[in-house]
């Protein structure tokens, strides 16, 4: 079958977790798909697992982490498939700091070069052409964790928090284009990063029940929406609490495992808390 004329849809960190599971989403609903890993063998993988045409997949691997290499991989994805209907950064990483110890702030350059930065740079290559056409989704996967900062996740709620900072700017940069800037923000999902996780996960979610969600809210073209929305009210409450209410709430709250732990995982998406 030719699906030449389907629609695109470039998602990275692709690889696992939420990214893979949008990657079906779009390839049940007969998208085209770009996808983008550090690690293209398991894009190679799932792609034959699922019996996927050649002509429906094209797989850009890069490190977002690596601007330049993110930005190689887009502009690839525009020689190769043509110009997506849908973006959706979705590579991050999330790792526990502890400020008190030098090499950890190694560590925080890492996570916000990832989920910020490399957030950014997978847009770059897609703006003007977008633009151009009048058209199109950037997709940010924040998170919920951006909303009030966490002890332990310091590295990480500063990256979310700069992530929904950094799409709304970008929203508003193309207000006029036609171009649509969407911000995600999922809470718990089930992966493989948050199964390492030492603390209660309310309203976790599975990754197939989170991409429905999500592929709706950019179909709509929301601005902002946290998945599910029982996290959306709870990160609301805790936004509103006063600062020293918020404190005491999580005295004795278990910490994010630190850099090479069982809790950091490469291309899975930064979208958990």
């Amino acid at each position: 079958m030719n699906h030449a004329g389907a629609p695109l849809a470039y998602i990275t960190g692709a690889s696992s977790g939420i990214g893979q599971a949008l990657a079906q989403r779009y390839l049940d609903a007969g998208w085209r798909l770009a996808l983008s890993a550090r690690r293209a063998d398991l894009l190679h993988d799932w792609a034959r697992q699922q019996g996927v045409d050649d002509d429906r997949i094209g797989i850009y691997p890069a490190d977002v982490s690596d601007s330049a290499q993110a930005m190689a991989a887009g502009r690839q994805c525009l020689q190769q498939q043509g110009l997506p209907d849908v973006v959706i950064a979705n590579a991050g990483i999330s790792v526990g700091v502890d400020t008190s110890i030098a090499a950890d702030l190694a560590v925080m350059q890492r996570v916000l070069a990832t989920n910020v930065t490399g957030l950014a740079a997978t847009f770059q290559p897609f703006i003007t052409p977008m633009a151009a056409r009048g058209s199109g989704r950037l997709v940010g996967v924040a998170s919920v964790a951006g909303v009030r900062g966490l002890p332990g996740h310091g590295a990480y709620c500063a990256s979310k928090a700069a992530a929904i900072a950094y799409c709304e700017s970008l929203r508003g940069e193309l207000r006029a284009s036609g171009v649509r800037v969407v911000t995600l923000a999922p809470g718990y999902v089930d992966t493989p990063l948050t199964r390492a996780n030492r603390y209660a996960m309310p309203f976790l979610m599975q990754p197939e029940d989170f991409a429905a969600r999500a592929v709706r809210a950019i179909d709509a073209g929301d601005s902002w929406r946290v998945i599910p929305w029982q996290m959306g009210v709870a990160a609301a409450v805790l936004r509103q609490l006063p600062n020293a209410w918020f404190d005491r709430l999580l005295v004795g709250r278990a910490r994010k495992h630190r850099d090479g732990g069982p809790g950091a995982a490469p291309d899975e998406p930064g979208g958990r808390p």
